[in-house]
């Protein structure tokens, strides 16, 4: 018989109550579609009460092409501010993703978000920060879970790591941005102008437009990360990790 979404909540509602990696290869066929994973999010947030009438506050949106963006909205007890020890948090993995998150300034409804191009949407921005996410997986092969599994588990989301919010510069040069990731005594990981759309502001048409497409009014102060500068970095229990970006601050965070 083949799986169902509703095998797909109840088991990744279990794994993050009892934290224990769920079976996913007996889940692999159960979500067909996009939308099947996202009402997946929604239903899990909902029976662990992440969110109640008010949408979620902080989101991660990401994709190699336009067209492959995706996004997840994310359980406020795991937003931090840097610095920060995540030494109490179950997780299981420990993936590191050096990003810019973004925050609202104005209200947006499905209207206004239908409307937008990104230079509209990102006039809409008032602040932005160093972020770290955090990768995990609910599920027991974690990365090698079936895609559309993985975006049911929140995209693979851990934490997110916020560091100290500065104005936005719309006209800021994205290409010539430097990164510097340090993980516990690894030799640091440098790199230059590697957003895999450009630029942190490509997400935010796509994004917003996916959180208000049920009616849901996204409130000011909302905060979007927006992909990954350095891919995905391994880390481990009781690692330090520093995430700096040339003239935007930089995040601390232990494990």
């Amino acid at each position: 018989m083949t799986p169902t979404a509703t095998e797909v909540v109840a088991a990744l509602c279990a794994a993050h109550r009892k934290h224990q990696p769920a079976d996913n290869r007996c889940l692999a066929q159960a979500l067909s579609t996009p939308d099947e994973g996202y009402a997946v999010q929604h239903a899990v947030g909902r029976q662990l009460g992440w969110w109640g009438a008010v949408p979620a506050l902080a989101w991660k949106s990401g994709g190699g092409t336009p067209d492959t963006i995706t996004h997840a909205p994310l359980p406020p007890a795991g937003v931090r501010h840097s610095p920060v020890d995540l030494g109490s948090l179950p997780l299981h993995s420990r993936g590191i993703e050096a990003e810019i998150a973004l925050r609202l300034g104005s209200a947006v409804d499905v209207a206004r978000a239908a409307s937008l191009d990104e230079a509209a949407a990102a006039a809409l921005v008032d602040a932005m920060a160093v972020s770290v996410e955090v990768v995990d997986s609910r599920w027991r092969d974690g990365p090698d879970a079936a895609p559309l599994l993985r975006l049911a588990d929140g995209q693979s989301h851990g934490a997110l790591v916020l560091g100290d919010w500065r104005p936005f510069e719309p006209a800021r040069d994205w290409a010539a941005q430097a990164v510097r990731v340090q993980i516990g005594s690894a030799a640091p990981f440098e790199c230059r102008g590697t957003h895999p759309l450009g630029r942190p502001t490509a997400v935010l048409t796509a994004w917003l437009r996916h959180a208000t497409r049920e009616g849901a009014v996204l409130p000011a102060g909302t905060v979007v990360t927006t992909g990954s500068w350095v891919g995905l970095l391994p880390a481990q229990a009781g690692d330090a990790v520093t995430v700096a970006f040339d003239g935007l601050g930089e995040v601390s965070l232990r494990f």
